[in-house]
């Protein structure tokens, strides 16, 4: 399982860094999005009426109503939305809509310690708005009224029949006391009865009197509807805002799962926490090399070099020599991290080889190396393991750094799968027998078995990692390769996307290759025992003045030819065209114009800094 390392707020923030664009993008969205709701939603006025509540006779205030008098408030607030109200206020509007529709446009609030209520109405206009708070302000009203009113008018009703009753029964009273003798208890009784018949009826009538002079006031609209002047919603701001808002937020959560699922890496930080690989040096763009030269010892880069050099020393072994740097993805990350190693290593007086083990996909990308350690492009390793040269003439020391040796790819693309062969393996014992490190700069992992066979005959391996073109899955496979041919794996060295950085490249081929004459290619190739040159098969001129074997028989008849043609090549460097006399050789015909020379001798012949 992959170890996990807490987060800090600088990887939130670079990973809000690198996707800026898609929270910028959400967040316009988001914003678009909310003003396009607001211009969608319909427009909405409310209205709003107070009307204060008057008692009247049948009010009784339950327990916990909301004032202390004899009006239930919270009652009165229910009944504005009744049905009852609603049918009155739909008479007033005038309006097709139904009771129910309008009753639930309409709310209604009670302000504290008061007896009024507060009745807003919501509709799509402000003139409908307007209408609807004062028809139910009114409807209200009128509905207390009435019911009111239905209250009293019940009230003398039931009076006037016991009035009635009791005159009727006064009545029968009177003309049976007229009937009774006088002094007879009949005639007591009869006056008793009658008085209090009569005293009931006193007290009735009174009542009576008191209920059909009394007038019904069941509240008034102290503040009535007006016209509202704006919407109430939408709400363009709060739209906006929240839309915005979530747009932001849904922009952060698609960079980060945008960054959870992009298999680039494009920090240090990935490399350790994601590729759980030690990152021993991290460069950037102001120190990252280039093609044209290795880094000076005391530059930016070169002291992160320095150090680098020092705790791969201070890791390996005694017995460790032979080191393997190999890149997580295609390109020439491990060049330029292997040259500038060899060179660091090369400073202290070490004596260090550089392997060119990095078979080119072409012959234009033989140069690099060559170029960077001004060293010639051919004869390298592909010819040695063809058998074509030895290794005495592969090897080649470097002009600028006496303590450093070089064998480059070499000029022969049509090597593949002699990094597996017995050669190899005789060379390296050779060169470990010389003493020093060897620095073998490989192929990357994902293009093929080379690094891994390899890595299988080195003591150490190192990893060159370009951000934002290796991904997490080859970095993975790479360091699962080293582990499992039992490769220590040292660490990484980090550096930017290398495209963009190079210096400016001459347009043509630095190696260019004559076609073999027929049959060459079916002539077999010893690989155990010395070669001699009689048996190469790719005599090799160079515009530099080092001349080829067959050339050497008249150096003397073309030495003023050539010593013009090489000043003429300095002036302006030019690839030379195969001669006539050669027709039947195979001549790689290399432009060495951009590396260092240390001169020619009288008889056109070259000095060390051209060839070893």
């Amino acid at each position: 399982m992959e170890a996990s390392r807490p987060a800090d707020v600088s990887q939130y923030l670079g990973v809000f860094r690198r996707h800026w664009w898609i929270a910028l993008i959400a967040t316009g969205a988001g914003l678009g999005a909310g003003a396009a709701l607001t211009r969608a939603m319909p427009k909405v006025y409310q209205s709003s009426a107070a009307v204060l509540v008057q008692a009247i006779d049948q009010d009784t205030n339950a327990q916990g109503g909301r004032t202390k008098g004899a009006v239930n408030l919270d009652t009165e607030a229910q009944l504005v939305g009744s049905g009852a109200v609603a049918a009155k206020a739909q008479a007033l509007l005038r309006t097709p809509r139904s009771p129910l529709e309008l009753a639930k446009d309409v709310s209604v609030e009670v302000p504290a310690n008061t007896t009024v209520l507060v009745i807003t109405f919501k509709a799509g206009s402000p003139q409908e708005a307007q209408a609807g708070a004062h028809s139910f302000a009114e409807a209200y009203l009128r509905n207390r009224e009435e019911t009111a009113q239905n209250g009293l008018d019940q009230q003398i009703k039931t009076l006037t029949a016991k009035i009635k009753q009791l005159t009727t029964t006064l009545t029968g009273i009177n003309a049976r006391l007229s009937r009774a003798l006088r002094g007879s208890p009949d005639e007591s009784n009869l006056q008793s009865l009658r008085n209090n018949s009569q005293n009931q009826l006193n007290g009735l009538t009174g009542r009576l009197n008191e209920l059909t002079t009394t007038t019904v006031g069941a509240g008034s609209i102290i503040s009535d509807a007006r016209l509202p002047d704006t919407p109430v919603s939408p709400n363009g701001m709060i739209n906006v805002a929240t839309g915005g808002m979530i747009g932001l937020l849904l922009g952060i959560a698609l960079a980060f799962v945008r960054e959870r699922f992009d298999r680039r890496l494009r920090s240090a930080a990935d490399v350790r926490d994601r590729g759980r690989v030690n990152v021993l040096a991290t460069l950037d763009e102001r120190t990252t090399p280039h093609f044209d030269d290795v880094l000076q010892p005391y530059g930016a880069g070169g002291r992160i070099f320095n150090r680098l050099r020092n705790e791969i020393l201070a890791t390996l072994r005694p017995s460790d020599q032979v080191i393997v740097v190999t890149g997580a993805s295609r390109g020439s990350a491990a060049t330029l991290v292997a040259a500038n190693l060899a060179a660091a290593l090369a400073r202290t007086g070490s004596d260090v080889v550089l392997i060119g083990a990095h078979l080119p996909d072409s012959v234009v990308d033989a140069a690099p190396l060559a170029r960077m350690l001004g060293v010639s492009a051919t004869p390298g390793l592909s010819d040695l393991l063809a058998g074509r040269v030895g290794l005495a003439r592969a090897i080649q020391r470097t002009p600028r750094i006496p303590s450093l040796r070089v064998i480059t790819t070499g000029g022969a693309a049509t090597a593949a799968g002699l990094m597996q062969s017995q050669r190899l393996k005789d060379t390296l014992e050779t060169l470990r027998r010389q003493g020093g490190y060897i620095i073998i700069e490989a192929p990357s992992t994902s293009t093929g078995a080379d690094a891994q066979g390899l890595a299988s005959l080195s003591d150490a391996a190192l990893l060159a990692v370009e951000l934002r073109k290796s991904r997490r899955p080859a970095l993975l496979d790479a360091t699962e390769q080293l582990q499992r041919v039992g490769t220590p794996l040292l660490g990484a060295v980090v550096m930017p996307r290398l495209s963009g950085l190079r210096t400016a490249e001459a347009s043509g081929p630095a190696v260019t290759l004559a076609p073999s004459p027929a049959g060459a290619k079916d002539k077999p190739i010893e690989l155990g025992g010395p070669v001699l040159d009689s048996e190469l098969t790719e005599p090799v001129r160079f515009p530099t003045n080092t001349m080829s074997a067959a050339e050497k028989a008249d150096r003397t008849a073309r030495a003023a030819a050539l010593a013009a043609a090489n000043a003429k090549t300095t002036e302006k460097p030019q690839v030379r065209p195969r001669t006539a006399a050669s027709a039947d050789e195979i001549t790689a015909v290399i432009d060495m114009s951009g590396l260092v020379k240390e001169g020619t001798r009288k008889d056109g012949t070259a000095t060390d800094g051209d060839q070893t």
